[in-house]
């Protein structure tokens, strides 16, 4: 295991160098190649997807995991598509800003680089093989793919196509490696290479990027999970709260920018609670309320449990919502701050005030006035396509998009200066 490693490794690192180097042109015309390879091998690839499917249903999975897992038409047509959208956005490489002239006469700025080598390890989805590979190509970065052991014959099929596609093009083949083993040693090694790796991005499953994130040598870009709040405040405009709440609860129930605690301030339960209730449960949500608002909505034959400790903790991604009653907006904003992942959260008033202070006390990577929280995405915030969304501080927070596979290096332009 350790040779194929190394040898993975070794390569990916060289194929990086070359890939720095190339243009938008050519970059872009890789991204063409590769949606024609995708369309041209639609049966192929859902043969392939197929082996796995049987595996899976073999192996029991819920049909949930299945339906993850599974490629048709469709869902192949929605991936080629994603890599052509992608030609489309401004390559960020190459780009020099904040560039200022020192007494001395130099001028001093920025450079966008790729960040090198990005090992990416995630789980089910095949589609994120090409969505992943389109974005670090796009940014300059040569990629290291280990997907779920469950997508492996569709995964291998799809690193065929890739290398189709980077050969075409005159890129080295090596620019984008899907692991070709179901070893579980190897995403140990993966994490502790720093010598081949510049940075690794877990999806999947909250175990999962724990475990990486503990173990890794390397920097991760990582969120562990997505325990989102809305807080609706006494000054919030209630007709406008009852759609931005449903949309953020109801809208999806498994994306991580879903909300899970719903914070209320106490003068405004009685004319707000019971309808906004109604709406939710009617929907087939169950309510988790504190005891303030457990009896609130037991007076108005309104269904719902006690909640616990554990409950203003938890990422459900399913249709339940933990409740709470808080005394002002500081008592929310100190709940978002002891109980939240650091993802997204909301306020919703219409006092400015306090809108700008939530913005700035509220230590989450998305923070959001008057708005749903399911708006945290990387398309819906015009970046393109996203890698995920990091709760992170360093080195970049949010959506996860070109950019934030890139870093930045100083450049000096001289004219014949030397230091005095």
């Amino acid at each position: 295991m350790l040779n194929y490693w190394q040898t993975v490794g070794e390569n990916a690192r060289r194929a990086s160098e070359k890939l720095r180097l190339a243009d938008s042109g050519k970059k872009n015309a890789l991204l063409e190649a590769l949606y024609q390879e995708i369309l041209a091998h639609q049966d192929a690839i859902k043969i392939e997807n197929v082996k796995d499917l049987e595996n899976a249903k073999s192996k029991d999975f819920d049909a949930a995991f299945i339906d993850r897992l599974a490629l048709n038409d469709a869902r192949i047509l929605d991936m080629a598509n994603g890599v052509k959208e992608m030609i489309l956005l401004p390559d960020p490489i190459g780009e020099m800003t904040d560039i200022k002239t020192r007494p001395s006469g130099i001028q001093v700025g920025k450079m966008r680089v790729p960040l090198g080598v990005i090992a990416i390890i995630y789980e089910s989805r095949p589609n994120v093989t090409i969505d992943a590979a389109a974005l670090c190509l796009k940014s300059g970065n040569a990629a290291v793919l280990r997907g779920g052991s469950e997508a492996f014959y569709t995964n291998q099929y799809l690193a065929k196509l890739l290398a189709n596609a980077l050969e075409k093009v005159d890129l080295p083949a090596d620019a984008v490696q899907i692991i070709n083993t179901t070893d579980r040693e190897i995403v140990d090694l993966m994490v502790t290479s720093p010598q081949y790796i510049d940075v690794v991005i877990p999806r999947g499953g909250k175990s999962l990027v724990e475990r990486i994130s503990h173990q890794a040598t390397v920097p991760v870009i990582k969120h562990l999970d997505g325990v989102c709040h809305t807080y609706v405040d006494i000054d919030a405009d209630l007709n406008k709260a009852y759609h931005v709440v449903d949309n953020a609860k109801t809208q999806r129930y498994a994306p991580c920018n879903t909300m899970e605690t719903l914070l209320l301030h106490e003068k405004i339960l009685k004319d707000f609670l019971p309808e906004m209730a109604t709406i939710l449960v009617e929907k087939g949500v169950e309510i988790r309320a504190c005891e303030t608002t457990l009896a609130i909505l037991k007076a108005e034959n309104i269904p719902a449990i006690i909640a616990s400790e554990e409950d203003w903790h938890t990422e459900y991604l399913a249709p339940i919502l933990a409740v709470k009653a808080v005394k002002d907006m500081d008592a929310a904003i100190d709940h978002i701050n002891h109980y939240g992942s650091h993802h997204t959260d909301v306020i919703l008033t219409e006092n400015y005030s306090k809108a700008t202070h939530f913005l700035r006390a509220v230590d989450s990577a998305c923070v959001m006035i008057n708005a749903s929280s399911r708006f945290c995405d990387g398309f819906e915030f015009g970046l393109g396509a996203e890698i995920g969304i990091s709760t992170d501080k360093l080195h970049v927070r949010g959506p996860v998009g070109l950019e934030g596979l890139t870093s930045q290096k100083y450049i000096v332009l001289g004219h014949g200066e030397g230091r005095q």
